[in-house]
C-alpha cells in the first residue's frame, strides 16, 4: 500500500527512514572504515520516501540549472575558506604552511625535485579537480535527502527562513552521534564548543544551499557547494595550516573562525531569500 503525498507525511516518513538507515550506515563505518555508506543512506531514505508517497523521483531536483549557479556554488566555499584561513594565518592562530604535510605530498606525488611553492600549486590543482570529482557519489547521496527532498517538502509549509534553519539543524544533528563517539571533530576542545560551532557552520551553509535549491529548482548547486566545502577544507586549507598550541580553538569546522565566516556569507543569502521567497510555496 502506498501513501498519498502530503508535506507532513513526506517529512515524517523521510526522517523515520533516515533514522533507521542511519543505524546501518553507522555500523558500516566500523566495518568498512568509510563514512560513504552513512552518507548514501540519506539518499536511499529519500528514494524510498518517494516510492512510499507516490512522489516522482524527478521532484528531487535532477534538472541541471546552468553553469552560472554551479560556478557560484563551487567558488563560494573557496571564498569563505580562503578568507577564514587568511585571518587565521595573519592572526597567528596557525601558520602558512605545514612543511611536514607538504613534504608528504611531495613524496606521494613523486615530485622530489620540485620547489615547495610548485608542489602547493600542484596539490591545490589536484584538490580542485580530481579530489573534488571523487566526492560526487557520497555527497550526492547525502544531498538527495537534505536538499533534494527535505527542502522542497518543508517549503510547502514554512517560509524561506524556516526551511533553511530546520533543514540545517537536522543536517547538523545528523552528524552529532559521530562527534559524540569521537569519530568527527577533535579530542582537545570541549565537546559543547565543537557542537555549537559546527552547528552554526552547517546551518549557515544551509541558508546558502536552501536559497539556490529554491532559486533553481535543482539539487545540483547544493551538491557542488557541499563538495567544494569538503574538498577545499579537508584536503587543502586545514592540512596546509601548521598548527600552534591555540590552533584547535580556531581552525576547521570545529573552531571559531570558519563558522563565523560562513555565517557572514549566510546573512547575504538570508536577506535575498527572505525577499525572494516571502511566503511558503503552495
Amino acid at each position: 500500500m502506498k501513501f498519498t503525498e502530503k508535506p507532513g507525511t513526506t517529512i515524517i516518513i523521510f526522517l523515520a527512514l533516515v533514522s533507521v538507515f542511519y543505524l546501518v550506515g553507522f555500523w558500516l563505518i566500523f566495518r568498512l572504515a568509510s563514512a560513504t555508506p552513512l552518507m548514501l543512506s540519506v539518499g536511499l531514505a529519500a528514494i524510498v520516501t518517494c516510492l512510499l508517497t507516490n512522489r516522482k523521483l524527478d521532484t528531487l531536483g535532477w534538472r541541471w540549472p546552468g553553469w552560472k549557479h554551479q560556478w557560484s556554488n563551487y567558488l563560494i566555499p573557496l571564498g569563505y575558506s580562503l578568507l577564514a584561513y587568511s585571518f587565521i594565518w595573519i592572526a597567528n592562530f596557525g601558520d602558512w604552511y605545514n612543511l611536514e604535510f607538504l613534504l608528504e605530498k611531495k613524496d606521494s606525488y613523486n615530485l622530489g625535485s620540485w620547489t615547495n611553492f610548485s608542489v602547493v600549486i600542484f596539490h591545490f590543482t589536484i584538490t580542485a579537480t580530481i579530489s573534488f570529482i571523487l566526492l560526487l557519489p557520497s555527497v550526492l547521496g547525502e544531498e538527495l535527502g537534505w536538499r533534494g527532498l527535505l527542502v522542497p517538502a518543508l517549503s510547502k509549509t514554512f517560509s524561506f527562513g524556516g526551511v533553511a534553519l530546520i533543514s540545517g539543524f537536522l543536517w547538523a544533528a545528523w552528524h552529532w552521534p559521530l562527534m559524540l563517539k569521537g569519530l568527527y571533530g577533535n579530542d582537545i576542545t570541549p565537546l559543547p564548543y565543537q557542537l555549537i560551532l559546527f552547528t552554526i557552520g552547517l546551518m549557515s551553509m544551509s541558508v546558502i544551499m536552501t536559497y539556490f535549491r529554491l532559486k533553481t529548482n535543482s539539487l545540483w548547486p547544493a551538491v557542488i557547494l557541499h563538495m567544494s566545502h569538503n574538498v577545499f577544507l579537508q584536503k587543502f586549507f586545514t592540512p596546509m595550516t601548521a598548527e600552534v598550541p591555540s590552533s584547535v580553538w580556531f581552525i576547521d569546522e570545529f573552531g571559531a573562525i570558519l563558522p563565523i565566516t560562513i555565517f557572514i556569507f549566510a546573512i547575504y543569502f538570508w536577506r535575498k531569500g527572505q525577499n525572494e521567497f516571502r511566503v511558503a510555496n503552495t
